[in-house]
């Protein structure tokens, strides 16, 4: 890919997927810090999505949310042109490995199709940094003796969420090799902190254990993953976009690694209720596949000035007492505690949301 150093200063940036878990956090970071900014939100606001994340920062005067699908290319081309995008930062994605078993041609649809429509209307506008947020599941799994996944790693991705991750990644690469379009690719880890969807392994372990329900364990338990903190993950979109270059892939991932069965016994520690560990961890049927582990190395967003600053433990407090205040901003959350949920997703029209002084 064509590769340049930079030193890079937006102007106006549009966040897909911003009303999500980690595009919220990324969004409040960038509007909070960068006040001369224009930043807009695009979010279709399906059910993992939600507007009490992002509510603070619509008396904001450089921001803008538009609610509306990233596969509408008419729509994408109105906001780059109407609102002089510069950069695209696109976090929008099916993200839910369990939903992509029973859903996955919508993965395809909104991962793989989503995904080109942007890059189209970002080569249309001549963008000057179209950054795709990919995930370290597109390596697949690595077994215990393996050395550490750089960004060099093959690519072998094991579920239909994680292919259509990788199909739309060669996508990206390959309007920087055909059109010379400036693109950034990251692949993270399993990010935790406020604002995650309950389907996800974290709050769901809370939600669960918070009613007293035993943690629903896929398997024996003894697959592992790597967590990081949102707040780092935020600081490292910082990082990538202004100093990040073009043509490159960052590994944004943390060395803390933790199994399942190792997470759900420290969420009941937190929450006190150790006596009853036995009683409130239960094994079920694993997933159709599920990887093992992925151990990524960061060593390329370190050499930029990043690192992780919340450990696991402060992390962990850090969010639990997020969900403890808010556990039901999503409704009712049955079909997302299931062992195995598969949510059917669901298409909106768009309307365009801004405070009065950007009229």
């Amino acid at each position: 890919m064509n590769k340049k150093a930079t030193n890079y200063q937006p102007k106006s940036i549009l966040i897909t997927g911003g009303a999500g878990f980690v595009g919220s956090n990324v969004l409040k970071y960038f509007v909070e810090k960068y006040e001369n900014y224009n930043i807009v939100c695009l979010d279709k606001l399906d059910y993992c999505s939600n507007l009490k994340f992002i509510q603070p920062l619509f008396e904001k005067e450089n921001f803008k949310f538009v609610k509306g699908n990233i596969n509408s290319q008419d729509l994408v081309l109105h906001l780059l042109q109407s609102e002089a995008i510069d950069t695209i930062i696109h976090f929008a994605a099916q993200s839910h490995v369990d939903n992509s078993f029973g859903n996955s041609l919508n993965f395809t649809k909104n991962n793989i199709m989503g995904t080109h429509v942007l890059l189209e209307c970002a080569k249309i506008c001549k963008l000057k940094r179209f950054i795709y947020v990919s995930t370290d599941e597109v390596y697949g799994q690595i077994l215990p003796n393996e050395p550490q996944l750089t960004e060099k790693s093959r690519l072998e991705p094991t579920n239909p969420y994680s292919a259509t991750k990788t199909a739309a990644e060669f996508l990206v690469k390959a309007y920087n090799y055909s059109f010379n379009l400036p693109i950034i690719i990251t692949r993270g880890c399993n990010v935790y902190g406020p604002n995650q969807y309950p389907e996800k392994v974290i709050p769901k372990f809370f939600c669960l254990l918070e009613s007293n329900k035993p943690c629903t364990i896929h398997g024996n338990g003894k697959n592992t993953r790597n967590y990081i903190y949102v707040e780092d993950v935020a600081r490292a979109f910082d990082i990538i976009t202004h100093k990040g270059k073009i043509g490159e892939i960052y590994n944004i991932g943390s060395d803390f690694e933790l199994s399942t069965i190792e997470l759900a016994k420290s969420l009941i520690k937190k929450l006190g209720k150790e006596d009853n560990e036995k009683e409130l961890i239960s094994f079920v049927e694993d997933r159709l596949f599920n990887d093992l582990s992925y151990r990524m190395k960061s060593t390329k967003l370190k050499l930029l000035g990043w690192d992780t600053t919340i450990d696991w433990d402060e992390g962990l407090d850090l969010t639990i007492q997020w969900y403890k205040k808010n556990k039901n901003n999503w409704g009712d959350l049955k079909n997302a505690l299931i062992a195995h949920p598969r949510n059917k997703l669901k298409e909106n029209k768009f309307s365009i949301v801004n405070n009065s002084s950007n009229n």
